[in-house]
């Protein structure tokens, strides 16, 4: 006599539970791609950041600087960032062209690079 109070077969959830399995990994990948993605684009916005503070605090200060190469280090959010200036003068006599780049750690990829113009102080 059939029974209409059938289940599942042992098969047909082990069936289900390795769909599962297989969907849930996917959606991990995916998290775990998206929060590195984030904290890569922050990083490259703090190092565009400091690399502007830089050159704003040249105009601010009035300062004038001669075309040389300074390397240096900074403070931000609770990180130390390295930066490296590159000061060369232009076809122009009033002016210098500053290239600023910005590394998380010494000898590492540039996270941010600005290149900006400074008029000589009157």
């Amino acid at each position: 006599m059939p029974s209409s109070d059938r289940g599942f077969t042992l098969l047909e959830i082990l069936v289900a539970l390795l769909i599962l399995a297989i969907a849930l990994s996917a959606l991990m990948r995916v998290v775990i791609q998206s929060t590195d993605t984030s904290i890569s684009l922050r990083s490259h916005l703090e190092a565009q950041w400091i690399a502007v503070n830089r050159i704003t605090e040249l105009q601010l200060r009035k300062e004038w600087p001669s075309a040389d190469t300074t390397s240096g280090t900074t403070e931000f959010n609770g990180r130390k960032w390295y930066w490296h200036q590159q000061v060369s003068a232009t076809a122009i006599a009033d002016f210098r062209r500053l290239q600023i780049e910005v590394r998380a750690q010494r000898h590492r990829e540039i996270l941010g690079q600005v290149i900006g113009f400074l008029r000589k102080p009157s």
